[in-house]
């Protein structure tokens, strides 16, 4: 099958394959020859090799194929492909279209919505909603009909469906190729000082969270990254940010923004759901829990997005409003920042 057609990134995310929680009783036993005895066709040659790779997990932290297992651990087998056996069954989710025709249509995805099945949300996904609304749309690589790209479930904003296979392929040599234009929003933490800026670095699984993707000065290490970003708006003790991409790698904005010491407001994954910058006054940690209540989310939203048509080659560009948890999060941040001087700053 054509590589074009690839999500973009697929192979950097993990799938749950198997989850098991150990029972009370269970005697110490090291965690291959536990799994060994609970996985049809397993080897344990393979399931060290698994664990090599950083694909098993005990309560949310890999380990090693040594690890002996107790009670109430919860086990869980995470690989680079999606589940064989997950079948997409419709279902019947209402979507935010914003343009549709023959070919394709642009989603406006609503913070909390996954794009596609994976980490244990095998129900309720952008494929679960195009499966019932739409017919015979072209699967990509992974067999997930329509998906040209992907933006993280606590991430709101536009994406671009195929709708015939011509389309998904035109579509994802567009963003191969770094000719589509995607412009975010983002709400980051720390006074973002120079204007504008570009941030550069490779991006892999980070080396001890695989949960999460961390930059690399080695260029042998992951998959090169440019973002570009411009400053909108200062409140002090955070930065209201456009951000550009030139590549689309897994988690690109949120790593690449902690990387240079500014994550994302209240994104738990990245350390932003903590409060990085401020006073110690107890009416500020109440405001920003206020603010986290407003937006219980990361601060990004995918607001722009630019391709060329597949079928008649016009330059195409749809342009989203902020969501209204996001308005109300940065309204709430315009007006402390109006009502506190700048000598209140660090």
């Amino acid at each position: 099958m054509n590589n074009n057609r690839d999500t973009i990134d697929i192979e950097e995310e993990l799938f749950e394959h198997f989850r098991f929680e150990v029972p009370k009783g269970q005697a110490s036993l090291r965690i291959d020859k536990y799994l060994m005895s609970l996985i049809q066709n397993a080897t344990r040659n393979k399931i060290q090799t698994a664990a090599t790779e950083g694909n098993i997990f005990v309560n949310d932290a890999t380990v090693k194929s040594n690890y002996k297992v107790k009670a109430n651990d919860v086990v869980r087998v995470m690989l680079t492909h999606p589940p064989y056996e997950n079948h997409i069954i419709p279902e019947n989710i209402p979507l935010d279209i914003v343009y549709e025709d023959d070919t394709l249509l642009l989603i406006n995805k609503l913070p909390g919505m996954v794009v596609h099945p994976g980490h244990g949300n095998y129900t309720g996904t952008l494929v679960h909603a195009l499966a019932y609304h739409f017919d015979n749309l072209p699967m990509n690589s992974s067999e997930r009909p329509g998906l040209v790209h992907r933006i993280d479930k606590d991430t709101s904003g536009l994406l671009v469906i195929a709708k015939t296979e011509a389309a998904m392929t035109h579509l994802a040599k567009q963003f191969e190729a770094k000719t589509s234009e995607r412009e975010y929003v983002a709400l980051v933490w720390g006074n973002v000082t120079e204007d504008q800026g570009t941030i550069e670095g490779s991006l892999a699984r980070h080396l001890k969270d695989r949960m999460q993707m961390a930059v690399f000065a080695d260029p042998e290490i992951g998959k090169p990254a440019v973002t570009h970003y411009k400053v909108l708006e200062r409140f002090g003790y955070v930065t209201l940010i456009s951000c550009q991409l030139e590549t689309g790698r897994t988690h690109q904005i949120r790593a690449h923004l902690k990387h240079i010491g500014h994550p994302l407001f209240n994104d738990e994954r990245y350390g932003g759901h903590l409060i990085l910058k401020g006073t110690t006054f107890t009416k500020y940690k109440q405001f920003i829990d206020n603010c986290f209540k407003a937006l219980p989310r990361q601060a990004l939203h995918a607001k722009t997005l630019g391709f060329v048509h597949p079928t008649t080659g016009e330059m195409m560009r749809f342009d989203t409003e902020l969501p209204q948890d996001l308005q109300d999060c940065i309204e709430k941040w315009r007006g402390y920042s109006k009502s506190h001087g700048p000598d209140e700053e660090e």
